[in-house]
């Protein structure tokens, strides 16, 4: 058994995962314990906490851990760049503070780091919150698209990754420009430079979803403030993936026609041509939406899926609005977008 133990320390690497956290007092605890719990080697695990200024009691919260605290007051991609100035290890994990993993997580993920154009790899997510119903509904959606990647990936996210942190700075690190989609952006770069992420369902991440409306719009607002920009530096992105589908890309522009041919009608004493574009969109929208709900709660056996149709409805507005007032604010400031 002995030899076994100095055979994994010799084979495994170090890792040093990085946890963002923003007012994340409910959740930071259990997410710091799932990690600290890792089936892997103490003596190769590092744990950083870098916190974008949380007013409550995030930061007392995670002092109570045997973990490394990076005070900051700056956004996540910012957040991620400082942190990994401080990294020694070969590869770096990243784990959203309102995640927590499973015990074999972390393993699962390094074995897949047997070939120099390996970049990283990530796991499956399910629902830390299936208890209530808007956090069980958004869980099944997400849980039905990742059904569908592949096993090399290009599109990440940071609650569930690990990287070569030698490759994160090749691509010159995250885009600080974007404060959501940094990740996506990060993907694609590496896939650009010759790279491949790995996809492995078998290691899991459990995902606290936004448990009411409200917070899952203000969540998807932000969202949408950044999709354009993301897609002004990746127009390839537009014809969508396995995880966003050129349906759901469509949709902001949908719903902007739509909101201009209701006005329109309305102003113009109800124009036949301009309502019969609002209602057209509005009918194959709410269709498209009552078909998708129902696939997926036939596939998850579950009825109450079908609240899934007010959650494409909400995600949707909140896509169109928050991109439309991004974009006019950056119209207006005349502040535009540059890449990096």
């Amino acid at each position: 058994m002995e030899s076994e133990a100095i055979e994994e320390k010799i084979t495994l690497p170090t890792v040093s995962i990085i946890v963002a956290t923003l007012n994340s007092e409910s959740t930071i605890d259990e997410c710091l314990r799932s990690i600290l719990e890792l089936d892997y080697p103490k003596q190769l695990l590092e744990v950083i906490v870098v916190d974008g200024g949380s007013k409550d009691s995030t930061v007392e919260r995670v002092k109570a851990h045997s973990v490394k605290v990076i005070s900051t007051q700056l956004n996540t991609p910012a957040g991620y760049n400082y942190a990994l100035k401080t990294v020694k290890s070969e590869i770096v994990g990243f784990i959203d503070s309102d995640a927590k993993v499973e015990k074999q997580w972390l393993k699962k993920l390094v074995t897949h780091l047997n070939s120099p154009k390996v970049a990283g790899a990530s796991g499956t997510i399910a629902t830390w919150n299936n208890n209530k119903l808007i956090p069980r509904c958004i869980g099944y959606e997400l849980s039905y698209r990742y059904s569908r990647l592949p096993k090399e990936i290009r599109r990440v996210a940071t609650m569930n990754l690990i990287l070569r942190k030698r490759l994160i700075e090749k691509v010159v690190g995250y885009d600080e420009a974007l404060s959501t989609q940094y990740d996506t952006d990060l993907g694609i770069r590496i896939a650009s430079a010759g790279y491949k992420i790995v996809f492995d369902s078998s290691a899991i991440c459990y995902h606290f979803h936004r448990p009411t409306l409200g917070e899952y719009f203000r969540q998807q607002f932000k969202y949408g403030q950044n999709t354009w920009k993301l897609y002004s530096k990746h127009p390839q992105l537009i014809k969508g993936d396995e995880i966003t589908d050129w349906w759901m890309n469509v949709q902001p522009i949908l719903y902007a026609v739509a909101a201009i041919s209701l006005v329109t009608s309305v102003i113009t004493n109800f124009n036949l041509l301009a309502l019969s574009i609002f209602l057209s969109i509005a009918i194959i929208a709410t269709l498209h939406y009552a078909l998708s709900a129902a696939r997926i709660s036939r596939t998850f056996h579950d009825l109450s899926a079908m609240f899934l149709i007010v959650i494409y409805f909400t995600r949707a507005v909140a896509w169109t609005l928050g991109g439309a007032t991004s974009f006019a604010h950056n119209v207006l400031t005349r502040g535009g977008y540059e890449k990096r």
